[in-house]
This record gives C-alpha cells, structure tokens and sequence, in this order.
C-alpha cells in the first residue's frame, strides 16, 4: 500500500488483526534495476531502528475506530510466538531484515512480494534463496507472490510457498488463471527453537544483533498439540523446463491482457516461419489452459470465456480449438516472393491449433503502391535478382512489410463487424530479440502491432520450445522446424552466436572491446582474434545502426532478462556514433597485439628440437 507520511511516499505492508492495524511497515531498500523504477514512486524507509507514531487518516480512522498506529521497521510480540515482516526485494537483497529479525527472536516471517516472472527464477533463485535464508537462520516464512499481469511487460507467476527450516511444505501454482490462490501449513515452531539452539554459529552471530523495535500485541496465535491436526511434511518441488515456462507465462499473460482490455481476440500475420509459429503455439496454449481451467471448476475464466468467445445459451468451451476458432484469427499475407511451403506450413498449424485462418495476396497492394511511386519520381525500383540495388531490395522489401501491417490492422478492425462483434481484435507481433537488436525487422512493418509474446526471446529459446511444442501441445507440423541430425550442430551455432551477443550487451554490460576480450577466450578454438573482431564490429555497427527502431517495438511480455526493451528494461540511448572510432581501433590494436603474440611464440618453437604443442589462446 502506497501510505504518505508528512510529503513522502511510501511502499509498505498493513498487518491486520480482528479490524485493527497493528503495524504499518514501510520498505527500507528499493528497486532500481531492469523493469523497476521504484524511487520514481517512493522513498525508502531510512529509520532502521525506529518506529514512530502514523496518524490515520479520518475515512480509515472512522471505519475501525483506531487513530493511530505504530510506523517503521519493528517485529510483534505475540503471547506464543513473534512475527515481522520483510517487504518485497528485501529478500533478496545483500543483507536482508530476517537476518537481524531472526536474532531478535522472530520465528514467522511474511513477505507480500511483487516478483514478476522470468525463465528460471521461480525456483533457481525465489525458492533457493527462501530454503536458504530458513536454513541458515531457522523460522518460518510465508511467501506470498503476485499474480497476472500488472497492466504492462510484467507477468506475476505466483508461486507462493511456506518453507519451515529449509523445507518446502507448502506451494503454489507458478502459471494459473486463478486470480487468488490460498496456501495453508500446519507448522511445529518448536523446530525453529530446537534448530537455533542447537547451532552454535547461530548463538555466536546473536551476540552483535541490532536492537531492533517490537510491538506487543495481546493475541495468541498458535494452537495447542492435536494428533488429529497432522503436521504438513516437505514436497518435492518440480520445476517447470524453460520450454514449458515459455508455453505458460506468456499464455497466461495474453489471457489476462484479453481478458481484461475488453478485446474480443488476437489476430496474428502467420508466415509460417519461426517466429510467427511460435506465437502461435502460444496463444494455442493459452486456448488449452482455459479450458482446463473451466474443467477445474474456476467460475471466473468461465465467465471471461463466454464473454470473449461470445457463447448463448448457457454454452461455454469444453475443446481448445474450438475456442480458438472463436478468439484466434491468422492471416497468410503472400506475395510473388513466398514460398508454397510456407502458405501450407501456415495453413496446417492454422489447422492443428483451431484458428480461423485466411490467406491473401498482397501482390495488387504493393503494385498499386509501386506504381503511386513510379509517377511520383519517375522511377520504379527493382529486386535484386532483376538487377535492382541493394537500396532497391531494401525499399521493396520494407514496402511488402508496411502493407502487411496495416492489412493486419485492417483486418482487426473488420473482423469483429464482419462477425458481429463488439470490441477489436489485438494484433501480434512475433519479431524476436536477436533481429531486433540488429535490424532484422521494418519499422512500422508486420512487427508493428499490439503485443509481442516473444519479444524477450532469442532464436534459441524459439528453436527450443517448437521441438517441445511439437510434442507436448500436439501442434506436430512445428517438428519440421526441428533440425535434421546432420544439420543440428550448424544450426545450433549459428543460433549460439546470434543470440550471445544480445546476452552478454545486456547480462555482462559488454561494450565492443570486452566483448571481444570474452569471445576470443569463448571461441579460441573455431576462430582467430581478427575473425572474432569483424564479428563484433559487425553486430555493434548494426545494432547502433538500427538503435532507433527499438524507440517504436510493440510492447512485448518480458520472459528473459537480456530483454532489449528500452522504455523500461534497457535505457540506453538510441543514437550512437555509427563508427565506434575508439572502440574499434582498440579492437584493432588488440588483434595485433595478439597475432604478433602468437607469431612470436611460433617463431619461437621452430628453434626448438621437439617443441611441445601451443594451447590456444
């Protein structure tokens, strides 16, 4: 709850009892990182061992009859046990509140966290970090863990949890259509006493602990001893596969978007290539997870589904492609320059996922706009292959990318008249992480649209999923994108260097010259330091050539961190000297450097008798 004390902000956690607030606990460290800008919003609490007296404001003052209360850092002092509270990040931050908290006698921690999803860290760095900290301290701590989508990029996987001691004994779902889901533990708290006593490095550590404020409050909150109430035991925790975290975050993050903004579908220009495919597949995986959902029981996604989906007569979706042909619309938008292989490929999975397809020329359109130009400047361009210029090609190609566009939007705009519909259909985009970085995409073209579910995604996340989508969604026509054996190690290296560049810019900070420093190390063995260096002259001039195209990228569900978002995950500039004159010319430097390195140690060998063989540098 956002709370103004005097003229600052807050971001703080309300405990509540029987109708009273017993505590108003402030955050003391923010986040300022990727996709979260908190000082923009608040002020971090900097009182760390105090608490101080809040007045309440009148509509809440009358509503409880309560005129103040306690505000600050502290724990409660209950007649059985002692509570407190750690806000959000401070989890996870280098020297987090539980510490302290622990040492001061507090057995239950609660924490009303906001941690949006990314691939792997629900359980690689949420839990770990969780069974950690009780580990190390003992207590009790009650996670609890945003759910859906918060309106932007960010999609909140839940996952709350209880861990008692290190131990998982209670969890929830990570990727639900569930708007609240409830966890409940049976908990023994003389463990957490046992555990502390019994660690001497526990009883040392205590000796220098923070004082730190408490609160009495005249309640208990444990139950005596019941054989009938039996305690809960450790679960086995099951992670997901990136490939299935793929399947789910942002299906489940499309839904609540749908569902929400009161569209009434998606449309998607379905090439019949990777990318599009992908997209796809996903939105054929949010279709499953709300039938399943309604199978479950869950009266709200049923609700949503009918509205959406447009059911009378008490009839509601019981089959996934069924409903996606009432919420899903693909288009194949063809030219004289597609290949049949594509339009079937696109038609199939069209097919296999349910969608209400189409398939159209743009051939006509783009004449039609060639020949507005011809007039205008006396010129017609032409292919490459017809003995065009390489500007010709680019110009021709932008122009079928633009008509694509405002085709697609075209057609979302249509559609729900031509089915007598209220509402518009959402247009996706499938433009990928790796050609946004370079370029590989036209401004205002086909990837203009309304969201994007895989614009956080590199080439080999999507060659991942659709082989697991092949399988596991019962989309088979993706298994042509699998690789042929023979072809597998080629693919893979091509996708490997594409996508590392993005990675290591974003995740290691790498500008021109220590991304070359690590990729000699990483590919000493395939390739010499001038080789290295013309590729990574090579991405970083595109990149910063294309730098601009990144200010007008649909916005897309944030899934990786390398994301190269930059509204909120990447602020970087987007005009850079084109030329890197002094990055370059030490990359330059550095190869000579290197190759007279090498040289000389060979030079040097020849002398001897029997030299040893030169590990590669």
């Amino acid at each position: 709850m956002p709370i103004l004390k005097g003229s600052e902000r807050y971001n703080c956690q309300v405990l509540c009892m029987n109708r009273k607030i017993i505590m108003i606990r402030p955050k003391m460290r923010l986040v300022n990182i990727d996709n979260f800008m908190e000082s923009r919003w608040f002020k971090a609490w900097q009182l760390n061992e105090k608490m101080v007296d809040f007045q309440l404001p009148n509509d809440v003052s009358e509503a409880i009859s309560q005129n103040s209360a306690p505000f600050g850092y502290g724990f409660i002092q209950f007649l059985d046990t002692v509570v407190a509270a750690e806000v959000c990040r401070e989890l996870f931050s280098t020297f987090p509140p539980h510490d302290d908290l622990a040492h001061n006698g507090v057995e239950i921690f609660l924490n009303a966290s906001g941690s949006s999803f990314q691939l792997g860290k629900a359980i690689n760095f949420r839990l770990r970090t969780l069974i950690g900290a009780t580990q190390s301290v003992g207590g009790v701590y009650i996670y609890g863990n945003q759910r859906g989508c918060d309106g932007g990029r960010l999609y909140y996987d839940g996952c709350s949890c209880i861990v008692v001691n290190g131990e998982v004994v209670a969890l929830g779902s990570q990727f639900s259509l569930k708007d609240v889901e409830v966890m409940v533990a049976q908990v023994d708290l003389d463990k957490v006493a046992a555990k502390r006593a019994s660690s001497s490095a526990f009883l040392e550590q205590g000796n220098g602990k923070t004082m730190i404020p408490s609160i009495v409050a005249p309640y208990k909150l444990c139950q005596p001893f019941n054989l009938k109430v039996p305690l809960s035991t450790p679960i086995k925790i099951s992670p997901y596969s990136p490939e299935e975290e793929i399947s789910l975050g942002p299906a489940c993050w499309l839904w609540d978007y749908l569902r929400r903004s009161e569209a009434c579908g998606f449309l998607l220009p379905l090439s019949g290539a990777q990318d599009s495919s992908c997209v796809a597949a996903i939105v054929g995986s949010m279709c499953q997870l709300v039938v399943k959902e309604i199978e479950d029981g869950n009266e709200q996604v049923k609700a949503d589904a009918i509205r959406i989906g447009c059911y009378s007569n008490g009839q509601f979706p019981k089959d996934s492609k069924e409903f996606a042909n009432r919420v899903f619309y693909t288009v194949f938008m063809g030219s004289q320059n597609s290949c049949e292989s594509s339009r079937k490929q696109a038609k199939i999975l069209a097919q296999e996922i349910g969608s209400w397809h189409l398939d159209v020329s743009i051939d006509t359109i783009v004449s039609t706009l060639l020949s507005v130009v011809q007039k205008l400047v006396g010129k017609r361009p032409q292919n490459k292959g017809d003995g065009g210029s390489c500007v010709e090609n680019r110009g021709l190609k932008d122009v079928q990318a633009r008509i694509r566009m405002v085709l697609a939007h075209t057609l979302a705009s249509t559609l729900p008249w031509v089915h007598n519909k209220s509402g518009v259909y959402l247009v996706l985009s499938s433009s990928n992480a790796d050609e946004q970085l370079i370029g590989q995409l036209t401004k205002y073209g086909c990837s203009s649209a309304d969201l994007n579910p895989i614009g956080t995604l590199n080439k080999q996340d999507i060659q991942a999923f659709l082989q697991w989508a092949a399988t596991n969604l019962g989309y088979s026509s993706l298994a042509t994108f699998c690789t042929k054996k023979g072809d597998e190690n080629a693919a893979e290296t091509i996708n490997e260097e594409e996508s590392i560049y993005g990675k290591w810019r974003r995740n290691l900070r790498c500008g021109p010259v220590s991304m070359f420093q690590n990729l000699c190390h990483k590919w000493a063995s395939s390739l010499t330091p001038s080789e290295v260096a013309e590729r990574v002259k090579n991405f970083f001039k595109n990149y910063s050539v294309n730098r601009h195209k990144m200010t007008v990228l649909t916005p897309f569900c944030h899934v990786e961190r390398y994301s190269a978002d930059d509204n909120r995950c990447d602020l970087r500039q987007f005009l850079y000297n084109t030329r890197w004159p002094y990055q370059f010319r030490k990359i330059d430097q550095l190869v000579q450097e290197l190759q007279g390195s090498n040289a000389g140690e060979k030079e040097e060998g020849v002398q001897e008798t029997s030299p040893p063989p030169m590990p590669q540098i």
